[in-house]
């Protein structure tokens, strides 16, 4: 299962979902939400009841900015959802609130664009923790390419849009540190490959380009 990010829908993943399809030899599908219009409570209760409903032997989720946030807050609800067995990746997550986000508050309407999603969850800092028995993966980017560095990253290591320090969650199994921006994660060979060996094994593939 697929939860896209910010102003997204679900499309953007299509090749992801289809490498991680062909990867792991199993059916894919995005959950899309209003980023924008709801908050990320109504989100996390909306993705709850989604997931309820499919019938899986085994059923991962990945999740995209702030779809990873929608997605802990889903799993964090109670009482606890009763899914079938699998791991959680989230790609980039603004787990710890996001700079950029509080950046764009500071420009006229910026609030108003970014959501009441951003609002509820990515203006405060954050600190979070992941005691859930599933596996969770964090993958971070480090290539600083989007209109991000322009409102907030000040220099911080980050993908563009999330400094890589906001990616941070205790109790995760293993992160990862790739040389790619915010969005182009979503298209990137070694996000895809890596992605597929923590689903698989509950770890990545240590490798040069990772830290």
């Amino acid at each position: 299962m697929y939860v896209h990010g910010l102003w997204l829908t679900g499309r953007e993943g299509l090749w992801l979902r289809r490498r991680l399809a062909q990867d792991l030899g199993a059916e894919t599908q995005a959950f899309s939400y209003p980023s924008v219009a709801a908050d990320a409570t109504a989100n996390a209760h909306a993705l709850a009841t989604f997931l309820s409903a499919l019938r899986a032997d085994t059923l991962h989720v990945v999740g995209h900015s702030l779809g990873g946030v929608v997605i802990l807050k889903s799993l964090d609800a109670a009482p606890p959802l009763a899914l079938p067995p699998g791991r959680v990746l989230l790609l980039a997550p603004p787990l710890c609130g996001s700079r950029v986000a509080q950046g764009f508050d500071r420009v006229p309407f910026g609030r108003r664009i970014m959501g009441r999603s951003v609002a509820e969850e990515l203006l405060e800092p954050h600190t979070r923790r992941w005691s859930h028995a599933r596996d969770l993966g964090v993958i971070a980017g480090d290539l600083s390419i989007g209109l991000g560095r322009l409102v907030g990253t000040g220099g911080a290591p980050s993908d563009g849009t999330i400094l890589v320090d906001e990616t941070q969650i205790d109790g995760a199994a293993d992160r990862l540190l790739l040389r790619v921006s915010h969005t182009g994660m979503l298209f990137s060979a070694a996000v895809a490959r890596q992605a597929a060996a923590f689903l698989r094994t509950g770890h990545f593939e240590r490798s040069e380009t990772a830290a």
